[in-house]
């Protein structure tokens, strides 16, 4: 295959308005409570701080939302309260990005045993007695919430390193816990990053283009604090489908984050812009609804969703390279 500057079509929203259908909110609102998730790492186990934000009303799926490197879950929660909204059961986890013994969200020194021990926890989630089932049961004790069954479906959405460590940990349910497999609806990578010593993302993205897994992104222009896009490089190369989703181009690294952002994220990687973040909500969440159903939502796809009507485009179309 040549390496070529990806076919990009130019599409923006209509000035003042956006362009995609607001999803409907459940009635009721959403809790959220912090616990701890254990996760084995080599001959010890984390105590990792996670959240869950719980839907008024019975779940339409498990959506688990990670964090980029060298963030946290609290960095992810203005997308997630979003998520849990629409009525999804959101499971936000903190994954270390700096660890003696290999144990990171991103591939630096050797952390597939421990994304291995990560996908077990949704390899095995069904299961009430499992670690994430009892972690589920905790969170809806301790905030009164009613019970809730935990869903088979389910979505995964990775922020910059965390959409390596989605989309690995996808790939290792499909050969390590084939149940759980034919319950994964899809994935929403948001501006993917590669580990830049050694990375996951390729090898990852092969195998998975071989499956009809759904896989689409949100990418933001290239910059530093997404390695000048090299995520999204890889999703194009590896990835042979017609539409892999949309570059914002005047989009930020931190718009995943939104409101959730804090100094540091912006200060380093840019302010969002409220239209901009709003855009990837309402797109990330229309893809996960389709997802679930089966669907194809026009507006949510070319070329009636993202249209040319100004000279300066805010959205462009990612198409395999």
């Amino acid at each position: 295959m040549s390496l070529r500057l990806p076919s990009l079509i130019a599409a923006t929203a209509a000035a003042g308005a956006t362009f995609f259908a607001p999803a409907t909110a459940h009635a009721g609102p959403v809790t959220h409570t912090t616990q701890s998730v254990d996760i084995p790492c080599g001959t010890s186990v984390l105590h990792q701080p996670s959240d869950w934000f719980l839907p008024a009303g019975p779940p339409r799926g498990l959506v688990w939302l990670q964090h980029g490197f060298a963030r946290t879950n609290t960095n992810v929660a203005d997308l997630a309260t979003h998520f849990a909204d629409a009525g999804y059961l959101v499971f936000t986890p903190a994954l270390p990005f700096m660890d003696l013994d290999g144990c990171t969200l991103q591939n630096l020194t050797g952390n597939r045993g421990f994304l291995d021990n990560v996908a077990h926890l949704f390899g095995t989630a069904t299961d009430p007695t499992s670690t994430l089932g009892l972690s589920l049961a905790e969170a809806v004790d301790d905030s009164g919430h009613a019970p809730i069954a935990m869903p088979r479906q389910m979505i995964f959405i990775g922020h910059s390193a965390g959409a390596e460590a989605v989309t690995y940990v996808a790939d290792r349910i499909r050969t390590a816990h084939p149940d759980a497999w034919t319950g994964l609806s899809g994935l929403v990578l948001l501006d993917p990053v590669k580990s830049f010593v050694d990375n996951n993302t390729e090898p990852s993205l092969i195998s998975l283009d071989r499956t009809g897994l759904p896989i689409l992104a949100i990418s933001a222009a290239p910059s530093w604090c997404n390695s000048f896009g090299t995520g999204t490089m890889a999703l194009q190369q590896y990835l042979h489908r017609p539409f892999l989703g949309v570059r914002l181009t005047s989009g930020v690294h931190t718009d995943g984050e939104g409101a959730s952002s804090d100094t540091l994220g912006t200060l380093l990687c840019g302010v969002p812009q409220a239209a901009n973040v709003s855009e990837l909500d309402l797109l990330a969440l229309g893809w996960a609804d389709d997802y679930l159903s089966g669907a194809t939502t026009a507006e949510f796809y070319p070329d009636a969703a993202l249209r040319q009507v100004a000279a300066a485009p805010r959205a462009q179309i990612l198409r395999p390279n």
